[in-house]
């Protein structure tokens, strides 16, 4: 029995594909065939193909081991994200109190109530930050905040959990923001301002 050669392969190959009964193939089982073929061949050219070729397939075969890795690395870390539940206090942006406040004025006065409460929220963080009465942590959430600035500031603790929760509800619950809300959260904003640490109030 002669050897097929590689045209003859190609051949029986689009032959068997025409057959009904892939037709039918789904894409997800399309691509998953094709794939199979690809590492397959890999594999053939690290077999018989020479050092070169070898050398050649172990780099591929690596690469897309590699590219699996850090692409399920990088599902897994988004699914851990959103089991996790609320995210980042701060966006990109890198503002400070008095521009927070300032942002969270004109939202107001626009009653777009919800990115209001937002950047009063922020406003509070960031002037915490500012006055060293929290660290300066990035990817805080508004919860980890509120734990932080409540250990600094006891009287506070409870308003700042409030405040958090209000953050939190607005920006990832889908609960729109309120006059009521944004007048607690700069109420609370004001009323922080003016506030010192409990060390320094013993001491004095």
């Amino acid at each position: 029995m002669s050897p097929i050669d590689r045209e003859d392969a190609a051949w029986g190959a689009a032959r068997e594909l025409l057959k009904p009964q892939y037709a039918q193939e789904s894409l997800f089982d399309r691509l998953t065939r094709h794939f199979d073929q690809f590492v397959g061949d890999l594999l053939d050219m690290t077999a018989g193909g020479g050092a070169a070729g070898g050398v050649l397939a172990a780099i591929v075969i690596l690469l897309l081991l590699v590219g699996t890795a850090l692409l399920v690395a990088r599902q897994i870390r988004r699914s851990s994200r959103r089991r996790a539940g609320p995210g980042e206090l701060f966006d990109v942006r890198r503002l400070t109190a008095a521009e927070h406040r300032e942002a969270a004025e004109r939202f107001a006065a626009e009653s777009r109530w919800t990115e209001a409460v937002q950047e009063r929220m922020r406003a509070i963080a960031r002037d915490l930050e500012e006055r060293a009465l929290v660290d300066g942590m990035p990817g805080r959430t508004a919860d980890e905040l509120a734990a932080e600035a409540g250990l600094a500031l006891p009287p506070f603790a409870a308003d700042l959990t409030a405040a958090a929760r209000s953050f939190d509800d607005v920006t990832y619950g889908g609960v729109p923001g309120t006059p009521a809300a944004y007048t607690s959260m700069a109420t609370l904003d004001t009323r922080l301002a003016a506030a010192r640490p409990a060390s320094l109030g013993a001491a004095s």
